[in-house]
């Protein structure tokens, strides 16, 4: 994530030396993860260019990534048959609403709500409030063009910041849900994780946000950030990165839910992914299942390298396993795993 200063934006270039040996790739197209001789698995990160905030959607039979923006595009959007070999699929928003200003498009995150009808959240830089808000855009394919037709933001609390890190969740009921983090560590004051239900359009929100989670654990620093549910076996669990965002400490966590309106009690296992010698400030993450397994999309620095452009934040793919119903990561690793 985020922080109050814009996100870095980077091109491709060599990566830490921990990671050499998996290979380099150019601005326009991830290196493969795999070799011929043995396709069967892949070495972390998957995309090795600058790719903060990633998250993923499948459509059919492909996957759809999208990340925080670089190389000149609002949104870049990612496509991958395997969540392995990732192929840039151009820009999701080529074309901010009028209230927006361009060069601060973080944390995207898309929905499908009907076979032609994908919506996205977005955070932007809001022209008439000069803080970070969220807005939503609509599209008949995963990859856009988004459009937002909307006459200002969708969530914007500048009084406490402004609004980041918007996340559409469906729970298993049909309710559609929002989740995001009111920008409190740009003024000095608290980060909250917020949730509201969403109209069945996804357009609108409707009833009363309510306040989740802020920052109180001492790994977390001054700051919460990158919420997401996701729910398995029948509890809902909220995940949540924390800290710096261009640092080491930067780290995922998580919370147990009662419902998407709470309230949650977060883990005292956390974190549950940090750094190591492999990868440095890992965290804003979203979570796919394929086949029967979960995995974990974040990012991260090759260590030493963190709040540099180059190469930035890469992707990185871990399994998650659940443990007396706990999520346990296995990561970050940079060693060859079977493929999901």
């Amino acid at each position: 994530m985020t922080g109050s200063g814009p996100r870095r934006l980077g091109a491709a270039a060599a990566i830490a030396a921990a990671l050499l040996a998996a290979g380099c790739g150019s601005q326009e197209k991830s290196s493969p993860s795999s070799t011929a001789e043995d396709a069967h698995v892949f070495t972390n990160p998957v995309v090795r260019t600058d790719a903060p905030d990633p998250q993923a959607i499948r459509v059919g039979d492909t996957w759809y990534l999208f990340h925080t923006n670089s190389g000149g595009r609002n949104v870049p959007v990612l496509s991958s048959p395997d969540l392995v070999e990732w192929a840039p699929a151009g820009d999701a928003l080529p074309e901010l609403p009028d209230w927006a200003d361009a060069g601060r498009t973080w944390a995207p995150e898309a929905i499908q709500l009907a076979p032609d009808r994908f919506v996205l959240y977005y955070t932007v830089a809001d022209r008439a409030s000069r803080r970070q808000c969220v807005g939503r855009a609509v599209a008949t394919t995963p990859s856009g063009p988004y459009r937002d037709d909307s006459a200002g933001p969708l969530i914007c609390q500048a009084e406490l910041g402004g609004s980041i890190d918007a996340s559409p969740y469906r729970d298993t009921d049909g309710s559609l849900w929002l989740l995001w983090k009111n920008d409190g560590n740009a003024i000095g004051v608290d980060t909250w994780l917020w949730s509201q239900r969403l109209s069945p359009d996804g357009l609108r929100l409707t009833g009363t946000p309510v306040r989740l989670l802020k920052q109180t654990e001492p790994w977390e620093g001054s700051l919460i950030e990158g919420p997401f549910f996701h729910r398995h076996d029948g509890t809902l669990y909220l995940f949540f990165a924390a800290n710096a965002y261009d640092k080491a400490t930067y780290a995922e966590g998580y919370a147990i839910c009662e419902s998407p309106a709470g309230p949650c009690v977060k883990a005292a296992e956390n974190p549950i992914l940090k750094a190591n010698d492999v990868a440095s400030g890992p965290g804003h993450a979203s979570m796919v299942e394929q086949d029967g397994r979960t995995w974990l999309l974040y990012h991260a620095w090759p260590p030493g390298q963190e709040g540099s452009t180059d190469p930035g934040r890469q992707v990185w793919l871990d399994e998650v396993v659940w443990t007396d119903g706990k999520p346990v990561v296995k990561g970050p690793t940079a060693n060859p795993q079977p493929r999901p």
